[in-house]
């Protein structure tokens, strides 16, 4: 059997183009909104995006500087470096004259090493043969006591018999007693011998070893301040005083520049303060090398505004205050020098720093 098709069933050529165009508004609806969408998304986007710029600042290098002085009153016997001369922390760049000192140094070297053997002596007591002479002078006493008193006991007796004067039995008689008192003399000092020093006197001598042992200190640390030695590294800036001028704590020898850390000192308006915080990464040109940048970090801003009157009326006053920043720069191959003109470039979106942020 053959199969029968409804008119309904088959489309006419009419009806297929009808379809055709209905096909192609409805992709390109479809089209359309997705365009629409995506200007909208992309316009919020820039909307709620804060620009990002850069604030470009002038101002100069500054560098800290030392005031290299001696601690000692003494002529300038050498000195060492020009200006312009890049030392290193601990390295020599002056002496003074130290003919006055070296003797002083060595009396009191002197004094220090017979007090200490003074101080020794007294520690290790009386010697065994200081303690027999003592016996020895002790026994040769007690002989000479014996002598004498069996002398006068002799004269006593035959003092009523023989007609002996009475001035030859006192002379007896004294004789016996001074060989007693000798006798007692040489007992007390082999007491003495066999007791050793004091306690009181071994405290004197360490106290008098200690005094002379300060007094070399302070000598030995004179002698040392005639050397004039770099604290920190750096550039020789100025050289004031030359050999055979006199030196004194008030009066530099040298002016030292500190090359690291280096600071560039600019300013910043009022109007841009809220964007700048300590912290933040800087980059540094200047005319010599326009095209080279040194990063730098923002160090400081101060917190006292300068160049402007000090009661503000207006509000057109009140934007020309602008505040001190320091940048802090990396320069490794010493290109800045001291008051050299740059320029300081800041990049930040425009937004004040957050609440509570770290600060240098």
């Amino acid at each position: 059997m053959g199969i029968v098709q409804s008119e309904a069933e088959i489309p006419t050529p009419v009806q297929g183009e009808v379809m055709k165009p209905k096909r192609i508004l409805a992709a390109l609806l479809v089209i359309s909104l997705l365009v629409i969408a995506g200007v909208v998304i992309v316009r919020h986007r820039e909307r709620n995006r804060q620009p990002v710029r850069e604030l470009t600042l002038y101002g100069n290098v500054d560098l800290r500087q030392v005031a290299l002085a001696f601690n000692n009153s003494e002529r300038i016997a050498a000195v060492l470096v020009e200006e312009g001369d890049r030392v290193k922390r601990g390295q020599v760049l002056a002496r003074l004259d130290r003919s006055r000192i070296e003797p002083l140094v060595a009396r009191a070297e002197a004094q220090v090493a017979a007090q200490q053997a003074t101080v020794d002596r007294l520690h290790h007591g009386t010697r065994p043969e200081e303690i027999a002479q003592a016996r020895a002078a002790l026994a040769a006493a007690a002989a000479e006591a014996g002598e004498a008193q069996r002398r006068y006991d002799r004269l006593a007796a035959l003092r009523d018999t023989s007609g002996l004067s009475p001035q030859d039995l006192d002379s007896a008689k004294a004789a016996a007693d001074s060989a007693a008192a000798r006798k007692n003399v040489s007992e007390k000092a082999l007491d003495l011998a066999v007791a050793g020093p004091r306690r009181e006197d071994v405290a004197e001598a360490e106290a008098g070893l200690r005094t002379a042992e300060a007094q070399l200190a302070l000598l030995l640390r004179q002698l040392d301040d005639t050397v004039l030695q770099a604290p920190v590294d750096g550039v020789v800036r100025t050289r004031i005083l030359e050999p055979g001028e006199m030196a004194s704590p008030q009066k530099p020898v040298f002016t030292l520049a500190v090359v690291d850390p280096k600071w560039v000192r600019a300013y910043l308006g009022e109007a841009d303060l809220g964007n700048a915080h300590p912290g933040m990464s800087a980059a540094v040109t200047t005319d010599s090398f326009p095209d080279r940048r040194i990063e730098g970090q923002v160090g400081y801003i101060s917190s006292v505004a300068e160049f402007t009157p000090k009661t503000l009326e207006t509000a057109e006053l009140r934007t020309s205050l602008v505040y001190e920043i320091r940048v802090r720069v990396k320069d490794p191959d010493d290109e800045l020098r001291l008051g050299m003109p740059v320029t300081v470039h800041l990049s930040f979106d425009g937004s004040a720093r957050p609440p509570g942020s770290a600060k240098d």
